[in-house]
């Protein structure tokens, strides 16, 4: 039995989510020995990124820690907050509860419609950022073989 593959447009959500999922996918493929990765910076519009900026190893991490989600959808909220370490939980926690009261203010304001189109484009913005963020660790952890042999 064959799966029929259904085509979305361009700038649909569910597109820039599958094509994030392909190409974090295809990062941890072409990446077999992410410790290579720590000590490189990524570059910025071709400038060195700054000292405390993340290495390409933060990034790879991240970005496939966001693939699980994208994939499989979100943890429970309490099983989330389980997982974020001891002191810092707290930490989010409370920007979480102060940026949601800013939000609430800010969205209450707004309708349902207007708040949805805010979040999709936020969403389709952040995850077309990540697609290029990962084509970077890429194609960066490629150069550092080449260099290597």
């Amino acid at each position: 039995m064959q799966r029929q593959v259904k085509r979305y447009p361009k700038n649909c959500l569910l597109t820039v989510m599958d094509r994030y999922s392909a190409v974090v996918r295809n990062m941890e493929q072409v990446v077999m020995i992410p410790s290579l990765l720590r000590d490189m910076q990524l570059n910025v519009n071709g400038h060195q990124a700054k000292d405390e900026a993340p290495n390409l190893y933060n990034y790879f991490t991240m970005l496939k820690a966001i693939r699980v989600d994208v994939d499989h959808g979100l943890l429970p909220r309490e099983e989330w907050w389980s997982k974020v370490a001891g002191g810092r939980a707290h930490e989010a926690e409370a920007e979480a509860a102060e940026t949601e009261d800013e939000e609430e203010g800010f969205l209450g304001q707004l309708d349902l419609e207007a708040q949805f189109h805010l979040h999709f484009s936020s969403l389709h913005h952040i995850l077309t950022h990540l697609t290029l963020k990962a084509e970077e660790v890429t194609r960066k952890y490629q150069e550092i073989m080449e260099q290597a042999m």
